[in-house]
């Protein structure tokens, strides 16, 4: 019986305690009136403060809804509801309690419009609540609004929010940002040089753009350095800053007489000039600038143009003032800690954008290496120059296209693509071989004039087949996106899966051509032709396989190219003049060097698109020029072959 009284009582007080909380709301609605229906960025705070000091559910909500121009004004007595339509009336609900409040007309009600300003300041405020929330999304949301609009008075709740934060993930995001706050907003200078020395060598974007602010600078002009100046640089009048803008300066300090500069001072004279004379001296006498000055000074004194203060007197002026940047920032502890952290940001940057751009070579030299592949094997044994092998790529290209016609999920199409690709390719590359390449295979001019018009064919054929307009080669979703490994250093999945398809090839070309009979025949062919058929190899069965497996490669490395170039009939031909340089500098006829060929020519070519990167044509055309030059030193390539194939 005690403990029901003792019960009874707590949820009595706590019940009054409730009633007499909403009570002080609604107090203070009354007395905030005018501020809640009329709030203005200046006066917000203040009542935002006061409502938040409520302490109570409500009190957020009211301002959440607010702040969501939810709240609606009943005209009659001044009361704030929230308000739900019921057929041509609206229901009104308490704010605080959520209880029905009646029905009224559209005309007896009004809603309550904060501005955009008065918005943000609200959601700012609500951020303390919200970066405790239960919640993880709304936890998320806080974070994401404070780092959109960072403010002073949202440092504190976010440390208070670090401790009860339970997910890691999010626990270490709010530890970031508040040290991103803390090196802008703490009032403690050991603790701001703490937070901006901790961020040295972090490239992310929001890191530079707190710092920057802090290094901000502007000019400035005095006799002497103010002792409480944070000085950046002196600037040396006609090294740093010109004698006009210099004088300008001084001018808008009240430090000299205004003037004009003394491009001004010539357009003056040319507005002024009349029969010929300005200022009573003829225009062919204002060939220095002492006679311009005097011809300026005659329409100074008649009232015809603004006062002027000769370049000479003018520089002298200049010299006898002290002109320097100083930081935005007062503390030099600060700016200089801040200065060594950007500092260590843009190295970190540097070597990072290297990093990057030698995946982006890698990558570039792995799609040569399956372009130009096909064509090293071709040339080493036959001794052939393929004009159309780029055509092949086409082929494949199309291949996988032709496939994702008909089946529609994306990664099985490519699956099938593939050796799909491969076998169309084999077979176009056995019947050219068959009917044209052998024929001619003994008159390379021929051979090289046969097969660049069987390229134009093929392109044209495409062309009536397909149409013009690229078609789309689309990729899987696993391989959508790229592999991130800062904001500087990614590269796409469909490169690195190109990439990997490349070490593939690479690794079986080698198994075949070093642990199979058909790779034992290859190599005797391209060794010694004559000697090979002695020993009873057939050449020309030779010459036909490896043509077909030539072109199957690079049906495959259409397939992989189609990815993420557009499909189009001249897809082949914008890859077969580096295929045939990658080619030549690795050294014909080896595996090896057609790998260390294309990865000289993508390297190469993105060093120098680098240094010029709005003209990639300029760039293949310096490359071009630097391979030709090393071929003067190395005709063989980088992996020569040797024995009697050398000599051939």
């Amino acid at each position: 019986m005690r403990r029901t009284i003792i019960a009874a009582s707590l949820l009595f007080l706590m019940s009054c305690w409730a009633i007499a909380q909403e009570s002080a709301l609604k107090s203070l609605f009354s007395q905030q009136y005018g501020a809640i229906t009329k709030p203005s960025r200046s006066s917000v705070a203040d009542l935002i403060a006061a409502i938040l000091k409520n302490g109570t559910p409500e009190a957020k909500i009211f301002l959440t809804k607010w702040r969501d121009r939810e709240i609606w004004l009943r005209k009659s007595d001044g009361q704030f509801f929230l308000v739900k339509p019921e057929g041509d009336h609206f229901q009104l609900i308490d704010t605080l309690t959520g209880t029905s409040a009646g029905v009224v007309k559209k005309e007896d009600i009004e809603l309550i419009k904060p501005n955009a300003g008065v918005q943000a300041a609200v959601a700012s405020a609500l951020v303390q609540f919200q970066l405790s929330d239960p919640d993880t999304k709304i936890r998320i949301g806080a974070l994401s609004s404070i780092e959109k609009d960072p403010q002073a008075p949202q440092l504190g709740p976010l440390r208070s929010a670090i401790a009860s934060e339970t997910d890691q993930d999010i626990k270490a995001r709010k530890v970031r940002l508040e040290r991103l706050l803390t090196l802008r907003f703490d009032q403690d200078i050991n603790a701001r040089v703490a937070a901006i020395k901790s961020f040295a060598g972090d490239t992310r974007v929001d890191v530079r753009s707190a710092l920057n602010p802090i290094l901000t600078t502007t000019r400035k002009v005095a006799a002497a350095i103010a002792a409480n100046d944070n000085v950046a640089r002196q600037l040396k009048p006609s090294v740093d800053i010109n004698i006009d803008d210099a004088y300008a300066m001084l001018v808008a300090a009240s430090l000299a007489p205004a003037s004009v500069s003394d491009g001004e001072r010539d357009s003056a004279l040319v507005a002024n000039l009349k029969d010929g004379k300005v200022g009573g001296i003829v225009r062919d006498a204002l060939n220095t600038s002492l006679m311009r000055d005097e011809a300026y000074d005659a329409l100074v004194k008649v009232g015809s143009a603004k006062p002027f203060v000769r370049a000479a007197a003018r520089a002298e002026t200049v010299t006898k003032f002290v002109f320097y940047e100083v930081y935005s920032e007062s503390q030099p502890s600060i700016t200089s800690a801040a200065f060594s952290t950007v500092n260590a940001i843009n190295n970190t940057v540097k070597i990072n954008r290297i990093l990057n751009l030698i995946l982006d070579s890698i990558s570039l030299a792995s799609i040569y290496f399956l372009a130009a592949i096909g064509l090293a094997i071709t040339f080493g044994v036959m001794r052939v120059i393929n004009m159309a092998h780029g055509e092949f790529i086409m082929i494949g290209a199309y291949t996988g296209y032709v496939v994702q016609q008909y089946v529609a999920d994306k990664t099985a199409s490519i699956t099938i693509a593939l050796p799909t690709a491969f076998v169309v390719s084999f077979a176009a590359g056995i019947i050219l071989e068959r009917l044209v390449i052998r024929k001619l295979i003994h008159r390379p001019l021929e051979t090289l004039l046969a097969t660049f018009g069987i390229s134009i064919a093929l392109q044209q054929i495409a062309k009536n087949i397909f149409g013009t307009q690229a078609r789309p080669l689309t990729s899987p979703d696993w391989l959508g996106g790229a592999l991130n490994f800062n904001d500087i250093v990614s590269i796409s999945y469909i490169r690195v899966a190109i990439f990997v398809l490349a070490v593939i090839f690479f690794t079986l070309l080698l198994f075949i051509l070093n642990k199979t009979r058909l790779g034992l025949e290859v190599r005797a062919v391209t060794q010694n032709r004559r000697m090979a058929a002695s020993m009873g190899i057939n050449p020309d069965r030779i010459n036909m396989l490896t043509f077909g497996l030539g072109s199957g490669i690079a049906g495959i490395a259409g397939v992989a190219i189609g990815l993420y170039a557009q499909v189009t009939s001249e897809i082949g031909s914008n890859y077969i003049v580096m295929s045939f340089m990658a080619v030549v500098v690795g050294g014909v006829g080896n595996v090896w060097g057609t790998l260390a060929g294309a990865a000289l020519t993508g390297m190469m070519q993105k060093f120098i698109e680098w240094f010029n990167p709005s003209n990639t044509l300029a760039a293949q055309t310096f490359m071009i020029i630097f391979i030709i030059v090393f071929i003067q030193f190395r005709p063989r390539g980088i992996v020569a072959l040797k024995g009697r194939a050398a000599g051939d």
